[in-house]
């Protein structure tokens, strides 16, 4: 009777540990994608006794080249009671000039020792603070609001008096590369169809740093002033834990576009997963221990979400993690490891077709996800560097000259 040695007993449960642990957010996405293809869940169209004053409140870091454009698609959307303000937060361009030729109240906020948008925010929460409205709705200056969207955001926002975070997409530049195409995919998986599958299991999403409207008791009580890179997503954090989680809403849509520049998406796209891997590690316990404390589900699913990393790491950790145990195998260890997280695999790839069928088969051709392991391949140096040196300053993007740009993924 034959036994294995010891140390392939330790390597097979070693091995049995980490593709359980792989399990957690490979199901999360499973789960919230496969949810997302049912019909959404909507409350009930419930009007207000009368319509909540609205401020859009949008913070502008030298936006000359393109905010004329985001103020044209929301001054229709506005009423007579409702104010739009733009805070020119250390500009050295037209910005302030522009916005005030539109009809914005420009506010001007002057200080290189503490910039980022969450010290812009938090000027104009300040400002606001003299005449309070009853929702703020907060847009970045680079961003195309569709039709209505301002109106249905302060409606949810009014009668839930919760935060709420519309749909926000990022379209593909002109002439878009494969990388361009496969970036606008990861965007509408992680910006519509995950928090689409949260909001039909009844739960909340996190916030996307524009399209989000606040009821001024909840925006007004915020801890804004940082100049964390992923201001928005710790907010939708915050807010959770103090018992004011974001809904989502389905019927308010917010579009910006992917920088064309390469050198603009590497600064973009490092800011967003140095800044997302940061927050994982750092608020993913937090939210858990607060879930446990407060008895509160919807906690739960919130770091359950959370713990998905952007798709092409959770890609690349399968890769290496069903590199390993095919090669334990190989050594004496059982396949049943290898078997296991062979199956973890068929559930992102079936997560990701799913999703491109329901939701991208429009604007992204089958054949770009071909690519896919190429765009995988430039990730790479991104998450050696978030080891070695990860990024914790606010850096603006830079604009493609006569666009505009940026969000969060």
């Amino acid at each position: 009777m034959f036994t294995n040695p010891p140390w392939l007993i330790i390597v097979e449960i070693v091995l049995f540990a980490i593709a359980l642990s792989l399990l957690v957010p490979i199901g999360m996405l499973f789960i919230e994608c496969f949810a997302a293809l049912f019909p959404p869940s909507q409350p009930p169209e419930t009007a207000s006794a009368s319509p909540p004053r609205i401020t859009v409140l949008i913070p502008a870091h030298n936006e000359a080249s393109g905010i004329s454009t985001t103020l044209k698609t929301i001054v229709p959307q506005l009423t007579d009671q409702d104010r739009l303000v733009v805070i020119a937060d250390n500009c050295t361009d037209d910005t302030a000039a522009i916005a005030r030729q539109l009809g914005a109240k420009v506010i001007e906020r002057h200080d290189t020792e503490h910039q980022g948008k969450g010290y812009a925010l938090d000027y104009g929460i300040k400002y606001l603070s003299t005449d309070p409205p009853d929702i703020v709705v907060l847009v970045d200056a680079d961003c195309i609001v569709h039709e209505s969207a301002i109106a249905k955001l302060a409606q949810r926002a009014n009668i839930s008096q919760r935060p709420t975070q519309a749909i926000y997409l990022l379209e593909q530049p002109p002439n878009p590369t494969p990388k361009d195409t496969i970036s606008a995919l990861s965007v509408r998986v992680k910006n519509l169809v995950r928090p689409r599958g949260l909001n039909r299991l009844g739960f909340p999403c996190l916030l996307m740093g524009t399209g989000m409207a606040f009821p001024w008791s909840v925006i007004s009580q915020a801890p804004l002033a940082s100049n964390n890179i992923v201001e928005d997503m710790q907010l939708g954090i915050d807010l959770a834990i103090a018992g004011h989680s974001p809904l989502f809403c389905l019927d308010a849509r917010v579009t910006g576009c992917l920088p064309q520049q390469q050198e603009a998406a590497k600064t973009q796209r490092t800011r967003w997963e140095h800044g997302h891997l940061q927050t994982l590690l750092t608020q993913v316990p937090r939210l858990l221990t607060q879930s446990v404390i407060q008895r509160r589900v919807d906690l739960f699913a919130i770091a359950l979400d959370l713990v998905v990393p952007p798709l092409s790491l959770l890609v690349m950790i399968w890769v290496a993690v069903m590199g390993g145990t095919l090669l334990a195998a190989v050594v004496g260890v059982s396949w049943i490891p290898a078997v296991f997280v062979g199956l973890e695999g068929l559930l992102i790839l079936v997560s990701i077709i799913a999703a491109w069928v329901k939701f991208c088969r429009e604007n992204i051709p089958a054949h770009t996800l071909l690519t896919v392991p190429f765009y995988i391949l430039w990730k790479i140096p991104l998450y050696f560097a978030f080891l070695v040196k990860p990024e914790n300053k606010w850096i603006r993007t830079e604009r493609d000259a006569g666009e505009s740009s940026e969000t969060v993924l």
